[in-house]
C-alpha cells in the first residue's frame, strides 16, 4: 500500500514517515500544498495522510482540489485545530476522518487500515479469500489455517490483488503499490514477488493476463 504524507513539520514528518514504513506501507512525503496536489495528479496512491495548515497552498484547498478533479482517493486530515466546526467543515469538503495533534502512531495506522478497508468496500478488518486468510493489522496470512511467511513486499502484492479480485492490476499499479520514490526499482521485482506467492499459496491463485497484468479471481 502506497501513501502520501503532507505534513511541513520536519521533526512530526520524520516520526510519522519512519513508523508508516515500519509498518510495511510504501510512503512518499511532501511539504506544501503546492507540491501535493502535483504529484497527486501524476502517482498513484491508496490513501492520503494531509496536515490542513501548510505553507504554499493549505490543506482544506489542496482537498477541494482532489475533490473537483473526481479524485476519490481517501484523505485523513492532520490538525492542531480542536474546534469542532473546523472538523466539520473538514468533512463535509471531502475529508474521510480526522486525526488531532498530537496522535498514537498505532491509533494513525488503525485508522488508515480502517479508510483502505472503506475504500475496497469490505466491511471485515481480514480478507478471505476462499483458504486465505489476510490480515492487514498483524500482516498475517494463513491457508487453511496455516501461517504463511511473506516478505513485506509479497504481503503487499498480494493485499492489493485480495482487494482488488476479478481486476487485473497491472505490473506498473502493482509497482506504485510497493515502491515510495526513494526506492531502486529493478526490472523483474514484481514478477520475482509474484512467482514467490505462487510457491507459497498456490499457482493458481494468480493468473497471468498477458500483456496486461495480474488478477486474482473473485472467489465464488
Amino acid at each position: 500500500m502506497r501513501l502520501l504524507l503532507v505534513e511541513d513539520d520536519k521533526l512530526l514528518g520524520n516520526g510519522i514517515l519512519s513508523g508508516l514504513r515500519q509498518a510495511g506501507y510504501a510512503v512518499d512525503w511532501v511539504q506544501d500544498g503546492e507540491t501535493a496536489l502535483s504529484v497527486c495528479q501524476g502517482d498513484q496512491y491508496d490513501a492520503v495522510i494531509l496536515d490542513l495548515g501548510l505553507p504554499r497552498m493549505s490543506g482544506l484547498e489542496v482537498l477541494d482540489q482532489l475533490r473537483a478533479m473526481g479524485r476519490i482517493i481517501p484523505v485523513l486530515v492532520l490538525t492542531s485545530r480542536d474546534a469542532i466546526s473546523e472538523r466539520i467543515e473538514g468533512l463535509d469538503r471531502g475529508a474521510d476522518d480526522y486525526m488531532i495533534k498530537p496522535f498514537d502512531l498505532d491509533e494513525l495506522s488503525a485508522r488508515i487500515r480502517a479508510l483502505l478497508r472503506r475504500s475496497s468496500g469490505r466491511s471485515l478488518p481480514v480478507i478471505i479469500h476462499r483458504d486465505i486468510l489476510l490480515d492487514p493489522a498483524s500482516h498475517l496470512v494463513t491457508r487453511n489455517g496455516t501461517p504463511v511467511e511473506l516478505s513485506p513486499r509479497e504481503f503487499a502484492i498480494l493485499q492489493t490483488l485480495l482487494e482488488n479480485a476479478g481486476r487485473v492490476m497491472s505490473r506498473s499499479r502493482l509497482e506504485e503499490s510497493l515502491y515510495s520514490w526513494k526506492d531502486e526499482i529493478e526490472s523483474n521485482a514484481v514478477d520475482v514477488h509474484i512467482h514467490h506467492l505462487r510457491k507459497k499459496l498456490g499457482s493458481e491463485l494468480i493468473r497471468t493476463i498477458r500483456g496486461v497484468g495480474y488478477i486474482v479471481d473473485k472467489a465464488v
